[in-house]
């Protein structure tokens, strides 16, 4: 787990637990959690959505893609504030019947997603104006890229909210009062705070409310 994101999620209010990703103790893991935070790191495996392995998906963790998916689907199902971080939204896209694109520039036509190893890429980002991330951050971002892979499909009750200028999803979110959604960028390496601000927000409604 890279230290950025227990960095993020600590100065922006809140107290980070990093959990093992064990597949028979969503239940009661989440039980004690206000918030759920899917990071980034390695591609998926494709069964996961039914697909065929493509040969440039590569570097696939089989405790994470058996630990993750079942807390994923218990916070969505229990309203527990999740944010999903590039492998994290793709996750969460998957859990709920999406599907991925396993090499992104074979769609867009260019390599600019996904640079050189351990590098991030800047691009803008286009925002829903009437989506939660839209009002958290504005209609057009700035944001770091790492990433070759990307959503194909979504299902409900994702939707697109952010797109990259070639028109790929950048963005999900699940409408409703509980804070569910993705971004396929890297917020823990910039310098805005805003999305980790707003999940530490949410948590502590989700808190203060008794939902635990």
């Amino acid at each position: 787990m890279p230290q950025a994101y227990v960095a993020a999620v600590s100065a922006a209010g809140g107290r980070p637990v990093v959990l093992p990703p064990l597949a028979d103790a969503a239940e009661e893991t989440l039980a004690v959690m206000e918030g759920l935070l899917l990071t980034g790191g390695a591609d998926l495996d494709p069964s996961l959505y039914q697909a065929p392995r493509d040969p440039r998906t590569t570097g696939m963790s089989p405790e994470r893609d058996s630990g993750e998916p079942p807390l994923a689907r218990r916070a969505l199902a229990t309203g527990l504030p999740l944010l999903g971080v590039c492998r994290g939204m793709q996750l969460l896209a998957v859990v709920c019947g999406g599907t991925l694109h396993q090499h992104l520039p074979d769609v867009v036509g260019h390599d600019g997603h996904g640079p050189a190893p351990a590098s991030y890429a800047p691009h803008p980002v286009r925002l829903d104006r009437g989506s939660r991330l839209g009002g958290i951050l504005d209609e057009s971002v700035t944001v770091q890229s790492h990433h070759h892979q990307g959503v194909a499909t979504l299902s409900e009750p994702l939707r697109a909210v952010g797109w990259a200028d070639d028109g790929s999803i950048e963005a999900v979110e699940a409408p409703g009062p509980a804070f569910a959604a993705g971004v396929l960028w890297h917020p823990e390496v910039g310098d805005d705070p805003r999305l980790f601000t707003a999940l530490v927000a949410a948590a502590r409604d989700y808190h203060c409310a008794g939902s635990r």
